[in-house]
């Protein structure tokens, strides 16, 4: 059922609309990588250890993961705006946080703070949905989901060069203000949607999702330090697997879930979450690897010797890529289906890190090598939410969005591990510094192309020219080729 909110508004300015919900996009993406810079430095910075310093990373990806399809649901039931401007509201407070202390637990809790904002891309991908004319929602449903790709890769050069030229707490102060920024337009300019889904809240169903990733998350992002066979890791492991069964269970018996586990069970929609995993761990290792292999010093005979600002830089052009290819995204979905979109992007994706293999010699090439796996990650990701909206009630939009954002955050945290590890342990001597070997990277580049095949064979996965199943509550939704429901598709908005 739906129900018109009372301050909704006849939408006059799509256009704005979809600028606001942008721009709130590459802000909240920017969390993820706004720190990488400065990983070298945290210990001295912070005064404590490299492993502790490493929960300045993982803390924003285990906030992000927690509660995006937490704040999904919450938006479906209470207003998305509603949702947005916490979330917004929340990212600036941690932002505030971090720029005042130079105590770990105090940086750790204001980076968790910034995690906990991610759920504003699915809110506004849901808010497109809702608000927008059919004619507008695909390229801009595309536009907003490449920002999360467009943040994490303008965030290098943004962090780095904010970073030398006005000291490292610096860098929260402008992610503050650019917090308090968003928070200004979406209030001016954004509309509450109307489409609200009433029912009690399943707290019991977010404690549980939230024990259950947290247990899983802390298992992939720590595993390295603890000892991947280590009593700590099997069991938060083992306690993630019993925890998440448990929760499915009571999930599948209430009348008003958390995730209406049916829903994320058709094909459709599981399949393209699990290709969104691959995506996002590829997203985050080419931020993660790349640098590192430019700043690394040229006596390694492999290294760029790039400053911390000219690697960010370089980078840089990989994010505008993402951005660029959004509306091409749209156009080949709307020509060829999102499934045949998805699977150009990965097949893009893994011709990039093929690439590096040999086009690392120079700074030119691994920007060319960046761009392409950059605009498979921005065609792939603009391709997603459509396969999405397109298999789920549209009552329940903003909740399958915010699951389907959790997959690529578990993607991005799993790619952490992975990569990190890799590089820890693959290393040569420098004098006293340890440094990755180019075995390292090469192991690096292999893990993510294999990742990109599997993404590509779960993409191909997805059924094709079906019609997506919808409830009998909207006998008028209209399918499209691919046989997914057009993402502009207006609900009707009854008192």
């Amino acid at each position: 059922m739906s129900v018109r909110s009372p301050n909704s508004t006849e939408v006059k300015h799509p256009g704005a609309i979809i600028a606001v919900l942008g721009f709130c996009g590459i802000v909240t993406a920017l969390m993820q990588t706004l720190v990488l810079p400065l990983v070298q430095s945290l210990p001295r910075l912070l005064g404590t250890s490299a492993s502790n310093a490493s929960w300045v990373i993982t803390s924003t990806l285990l906030a992000g993961a927690v509660i995006v399809p937490i704040s999904g649901r919450l938006g479906d039931m209470f207003g998305k705006r509603r949702m947005l401007v916490i979330s917004l509201g929340v990212l600036s407070a941690g932002s505030v946080l971090c720029a005042l202390t130079s105590s770990l637990v105090l940086m750790v809790a204001g980076r968790a703070l910034q995690g906990a904002a991610m759920g504003a891309i699915p809110l506004g991908i849901s808010i497109v949905r809702d608000e927008l004319p059919k004619e507008r929602v695909g390229s801009a449903v595309a536009a907003i989901s490449a920002t999360l790709g467009v943040g994490a890769a303008i965030g290098l050069p943004v962090s780095a060069l904010i970073a030398q030229g006005g000291g490292w707490h610096m860098v929260f102060w402008a992610s503050a203000a650019l917090g308090i920024v968003a928070l200004g337009l979406v209030l001016l300019l954004l509309p509450e949607s109307s489409l609200r889904t009433p029912a009690r809240f399943d707290a019991l169903g977010a404690l549980g999702l939230g024990i259950g990733l947290m247990a899983l998350l802390l298992a992939i992002t720590e595993g390295a330090t603890w000892g991947w066979t280590s009593a700590l890791t099997l069991g938060c492991l083992g306690a993630s697997v019993v925890v998440l069964l448990g929760w499915a269970v009571i999930e599948l018996r209430i009348a008003a879930p958390l995730a209406d586990l049916r829903v994320t069970a058709r094909p459709q929609v599981l399949f393209t979450n699990l290709a969104s995993i691959m995506v996002g761990f590829s997203l985050f290792g080419m931020s993660l690897v790349f640098i590192q292999l430019l700043m690394a010093p040229h006596a390694t005979g492999y290294g760029l010797a790039q400053s911390m600002l000219g690697a960010g830089l370089e980078l840089a052009p990989a994010g505008i890529v993402m951005m660029l290819l959004a509306p091409v995204s749209a156009l080949i979905s709307a020509r060829r289906g999102p499934k045949v979109t998805l699977m150009l992007g990965v097949l893009l994706m893994g011709a990039g890190f093929v690439a590096a293999f040999q086009l690392t010699a120079a700074v030119w090439q691994v920007t060319v090598v960046c761009m392409i796996i950059g605009a498979g990650i921005g065609i792939g990701f603009a391709a997603m939410p459509a396969l999405i909206l397109g298999a789920v009630p549209l009552t329940e939009t903003a909740a399958a969005n915010g699951l389907n954002s959790l997959m690529r955050s578990i993607g991005t945290s799993t790619s952490a591990a992975v990569m990190g590890t890799v590089l820890a342990h693959m290393t040569m001597k420098l004098g006293p510094v340890t440094l990755p070997s180019m075995g390292a990277f090469h192991a690096a580049f292999l893990i993510s192309l294999a990742g990109a095949a599997l993404a590509f064979l779960l993409a191909a996965a997805i059924p094709g020219r079906t019609r997506a199943a919808l409830p009998s509550s909207l006998p008028d939704a209209e399918t499209a080729h691919d046989g997914y429901a057009v993402p502009g598709h207006q609900p009707s908005r009854g008192a």
